[in-house]
């Protein structure tokens, strides 16, 4: 009796445990994914060729329905520049980004700025990659 052929593996075997792997991974991806942008909201930004910046100082953004939203916390349009001063006292060089949803009137978005260019304050427009 030869026992050679016993010891080898089957296919079926192989590509099973392949398949299990694969199939964690998909779930382990899946769970992480919304953990990357905490601060961040469900928005459909515009898209722009360009890189996005990750250093986040704060974030301000405004929906498509004119909501906006300081750091995931909704704020009427009269109370953003003193969240925004409040959030950014103190560091050296005060950074906002700007986050405004496809088919966000401009003027939204102009007024937003113009709060930052009052307080000195950098903006950086979020785009989604290209």
């Amino acid at each position: 009796m030869n026992l050679r052929g016993r010891n080898k593996i089957s296919p079926e075997f192989s590509m099973s445990s392949m398949t299990d792997i694969v199939f964690l991974l998909l779930v382990f991806f899946l769970l992480t994914s919304p953990a990357i942008t905490p601060d961040a909201l469900d928005l459909i930004l515009p898209k722009a060729k360009g890189k996005s910046t990750n250093q986040q100082k704060a974030s301000v953004s405004i929906t498509s329905a004119g909501a906006y939203y300081v750091n995931k916390e909704r704020v009427s349009e009269y109370s953003i520049e003193s969240e925004l001063k409040s959030i950014l006292a103190g560091q050296e060089e005060p950074t906002i980004i700007l986050r405004a949803e496809e088919g966000v009137p401009i003027e939204d978005a102009v007024f937003v700025m113009d709060i930052a260019n009052k307080n000195d304050f950098k903006v950086v427009l979020a785009v989604r990659p290209n």
